[in-house]
């Protein structure tokens, strides 16, 4: 089995979640929950953190020896920057083939699930060239218009049996440096394949109300018997 690189972008600043990244979550800061999972990840051979955080390097627990902390230039800083143009600079000064690109805000993410992805990736090459993290939606889901995108309004059927939905996740994008840039710089590419997880662990922090959330899933993570935070 192949390795491949986790790359992670980490503000200083947050718009919407004061300090997000650096805030306490159970005696730990947020951004190190995800970083000790990837470390622990033996399919993952190096971790970089590209930062506009000028001491981040003194954040890092020593046990975290798979990190490297790659400082933002210039021309990368600023809240308009995507994540396609850090991904570009990052690859630019790295060599490796296959990229894992997560983010720091999806604390219930777990190693288990990590490492299936991973392994996914690799079983499903070539006949997908990149891999993504969703969310299934069983519910009726409505154009802005009021049109029904999932079902028909002449009938009631149940939730379970609607045609799904799939929403994308933020947990994980996993993709070649060949499909990245074949694809016009873009992590997803043109035959993705969709990881489908639990919502549940896939709880994305974009707002208070998401810490506050993924605070009491992991709190009370043992009553969640059919997943797995590990």
């Amino acid at each position: 089995m192949k390795s491949m690189i986790a790359i992670i972008p980490v503000k200083q600043k947050s718009e919407r979640v004061e300090n997000k990244n650096f805030r306490d979550f159970f005696g730990k800061p947020l951004f190190t929950h995800v970083i000790s999972k990837l470390q622990d990840c033996e399919l993952i051979s190096k971790i970089i953190i590209n930062t506009d955080c000028p001491d981040l390097q003194n954040k890092i627990p020593d046990s975290c020896t798979k990190v490297e902390v790659q400082s933002r230039p210039e021309f990368l800083l600023g809240h308009h920057i995507s994540g396609s143009d850090i991904i570009k600079y990052v690859i630019s000064k790295t060599e490796g083939e296959y990229f894992l690109q997560t983010h720091v805000t999806n604390p219930l993410l777990s190693l288990k699930t990590l490492e299936s992805a991973i392994r996914c990736y690799f079983e499903k090459l070539p006949e997908y060239d990149s891999l993504f993290s969703v969310d299934k939606i069983l519910k009726r889901v409505y154009l802005p218009d009021g049109t029904p995108v999932n079902h028909k309004l002449t009938e009631s059927l149940q939730t379970q049996y609607l045609d799904p939905l799939y929403s994308e996740n933020s947990n994980f994008f996993i993709f070649s440096r060949k499909s990245f840039v074949e694809n016009n710089f873009n992590r997803i590419g043109k035959k993705p394949f969709m990881f489908e997880m639990n919502y549940i662990e896939s709880i994305d922090i974009d707002y208070i109300e998401d810490f506050i959330l993924a605070s009491l899933v992991f709190e009370n993570k043992e009553k969640f018997i059919n997943i797995c935070f590990d």
